[in-house]
């Protein structure tokens, strides 16, 4: 099981990050349209560096939803190997059998 402290800091990252979602995404394309005054674009810049590290999608870390493990995760199952091989021995994962040899 990981830290509790840890769980909560990365559900305070994603609440940040769908906080600033429209206002980054909103500078970054005034930044990156080469269309606009070098100015304009530099400005942008500056407003993106200005928000909060936190709001950036990238700070997010995949968490198990089940122990909250950062490691080993599965993307498609949201949830890591250790936890996976658990609830399949249980047999509370339809399709999934242990293999042994």
């Amino acid at each position: 099981m990981a830290k509790k402290s840890a769980v909560n800091r990365n559900e305070a990252v994603k609440a940040l990050v769908a906080k600033y979602a429209a206002k980054r995404e909103a500078l970054k394309a005034i930044a990156n349209d080469e269309s606009l005054p070098l100015e304009d674009r530099f400005e942008a810049r500056l407003a993106l560096a200005a928000l909060p590290r936190n709001s950036a999608p990238t700070r997010i870390r995949n968490r198990c939803e089940v122990t909250g493990r950062p490691r080993a995760y599965y993307r498609k199952l949201k949830m890591s190997r250790v936890a996976l091989r658990e609830l399949g021995n249980l047999g509370q994962i339809p399709g999934l059998t242990k293999s042994s040899w």
